[in-house]
């Protein structure tokens, strides 16, 4: 008996990292919410504010993720928008949010790297750059699909897509720091 447990492997205990997935469960709840809201809202003069993209760009702001974590967010952003698009082409989604969090990512990387990190204006910036290329990719995916002249997209699209980045820009502002007090709460307390 004694010869068969010494052969056996000793267990080793290893403690999980608390809260090691965080980010993910924040960012399945902030995109969901988004989601929601995006259903939701009403379009007011031809303007809604794109929630989805300000609940990524809070939450790539709050985790910094890798790129290809950050392609995965944008990626299931733009999947979860394709049923609730109230666009001609919703399909634009999934190249536009894949897009803007990959720009987001990007820049919150090379803020944190500048020393920006604790830089107010942080998520402001993001959001709105995050949507401006989104939304400037999508509307060119849409003007591609529908045949429309440059002009309609530099006059008439890319206005609406800079009204909807300053909306999302003061959304992103607005719920970071609420949003940060709940992801660090745990830390906070001790």
């Amino acid at each position: 008996m004694d010869e068969k447990k010494k052969d056996l492997p000793q267990l080793i205990e290893i403690e999980p990292l608390q809260d090691g997935y965080r980010w993910v469960a924040i960012t399945a709840m902030l995109l969901a919410i988004g989601i929601i809201l995006h259903t939701v809202s009403p379009n007011v003069g031809g303007v809604t504010p794109n929630w989805t993209i300000a609940m990524y760009s809070i939450v790539i702001n709050l985790t910094n993720p890798k790129l290809s974590q950050a392609l995965g967010i944008g990626f299931i952003a733009g999947l979860t928008l394709v049923p609730s698009s109230k666009s001609a082409f919703p399909l634009g989604n999934l190249a536009s949010e894949i897009a803007g969090a990959t720009v987001c990512c990007i820049m919150v990387k090379a803020m944190l790297a500048a020393g920006f990190g604790s830089w107010r204006l942080r998520p402001f910036i993001t959001g709105f750059v995050a949507t401006m290329v989104s939304g400037g990719l999508f509307t060119f995916i849409l003007k591609i699909v529908l045949g429309l002249p440059l002009t309609v997209w530099v006059y008439a699209m890319l206005p609406v897509v800079a009204v909807v980045g300053v909306l999302n820009a003061l959304i992103t502002f607005l719920l970071y720091a609420p949003v940060r007090k709940l992801f660090f709460v745990q830390e906070d307390e001790r």
